[in-house]
């Protein structure tokens, strides 16, 4: 089976439009998504129908959970006034099917997809580890988001894969990057897609250019590269 991990789409159709034609060419049996489909960017009830349409599984992510509480983002007063906008025009049928995240998708031993760390599903940063944390990982393939960086150490049959962010990408390379797996190996991809549609909605939204123009260079709100990395041992 070849499966196609997205994760951090953050309310970005016309990213989340392209990654799925290209999900289609490769011939993908199924998707997850790794949390983090609210936040930022408007077209959220837009991201989770089509979401719905392709049956995907889905675990919760930090952004999707405020949006579900209502509580805000403890860290960024940007992040909370995008929410407050999703939760506006948050539907019903989005609701439910946020609600109906996992915290974790695993099967026990071979595979496990989170939005942040094992440790902390939901706000921890796999950013700055240790291939024996990898080694020590209670399953032999983890999937992780939250970092919006796309990242792959491969060894064996141990794999730490961070597909990176499809809404909103943060290691300074434009588009929205996603992977497969096959079973055995994951590979990389990067969709290629016009962000004129998400700049015209976030000005429609009474959003400044602060939220968007990052989107150009693949960066963090107001700029600024994120980066994970894995040392020896």
């Amino acid at each position: 089976m070849k499966m196609a991990i997205l994760a951090d789409i953050h309310g970005n159709l016309p990213a989340l439009e392209a990654v799925l034609a290209d999900v289609d060419r490769e011939g993908c049996d199924a998707i997850c998504v790794l949390g983090d489909v609210a936040g930022y960017y408007p077209m959220l009830n837009e991201c989770v129908e089509l979401l719905q349409e392709r049956h995907c599984a889905h675990v919760i992510g930090n952004h999707d959970y405020y949006l579900l509480t209502g509580q805000g983002c403890p860290r960024s007063q940007a992040a909370t006034r995008c929410l407050a906008l999703q939760a506006k025009t948050l539907k019903g049928s989005t609701r439910t099917w946020l609600a109906d995240s996992r915290l974790v998708e695993t099967d026990g031993r071979e595979i496990m997809m989170v939005h942040g760390t094992p440790e902390d599903p939901l706000e921890g940063y796999a950013r700055s580890l240790t291939a024996s944390w990898v080694e020590a990982l209670p399953v032999k393939r983890l999937f992780c988001g939250h970092t919006h960086v796309q990242f792959l150490y491969q060894r064996d049959d141990r794999v730490f894969c961070n597909p990176g962010s499809v809404g909103q990408p943060r290691d300074g390379i434009p588009g929205a990057p996603f992977a497969i797996w096959d079973g055995e190996r994951v590979e990389l991809r990067r969709s290629s897609y016009d962000l004129e549609s998400i700049v015209q909605s976030m000005k429609a939204a009474g959003f400044e250019d602060y939220y968007y123009t990052n989107l150009i260079s693949g960066t963090r709100l107001g700029g600024g590269i994120d980066s994970i990395e894995i040392s020896e041992p």
